[in-house]
């Protein structure tokens, strides 16, 4: 099982920008596509993007397109996510996982997930 710590959260007025990281443990790293999602308050857990294993095909949610965009690099065991032109709405806790299945959209199909990092974004 691949064990995964996020980080780069924190605090961004809107407009702005954040890069998220999430490292990886295990040798396995490069054999597992990579996922982002984020939940705000009392919604459900809502897909972002998600990356090959290979790291050559992305998939982004639609609401992100053109200003978020993942990538991995497989010697250093991390899957970034490059945030851009950040919303209010956007607040949430974001969060990392790994999956056997690409490209996968829903959380179900995940079998290791990150703790999760907070994304606070000011208006």
């Amino acid at each position: 099982q691949v064990q995964l710590v996020e980080s780069g959260g924190g605090l961004v007025q809107a407009g702005g920008s954040l890069r998220l990281s999430c490292a990886a443990s295990g040798r396995t790293f490069s054999s597992y596509a990579m996922g982002w999602f984020r939940q705000a308050p009392g919604k459900e857990r809502e897909f972002v993007a998600t990356i090959h294993w290979s790291g050559r095909d992305t998939y982004h949610a639609d609401s992100v397109k053109g200003r978020f965009t993942i990538s991995r690099d497989n010697a250093k065991n991390t899957v970034y996510l490059q945030m851009n032109s950040l919303k209010p709405e956007e607040t949430a806790v974001y969060y990392c996982a790994a999956t056997t299945i690409y490209p996968a959209t829903t959380p179900r199909d995940y079998v290791g997930w990150g703790q999760g990092i907070q994304v606070t974004v000011s208006s």
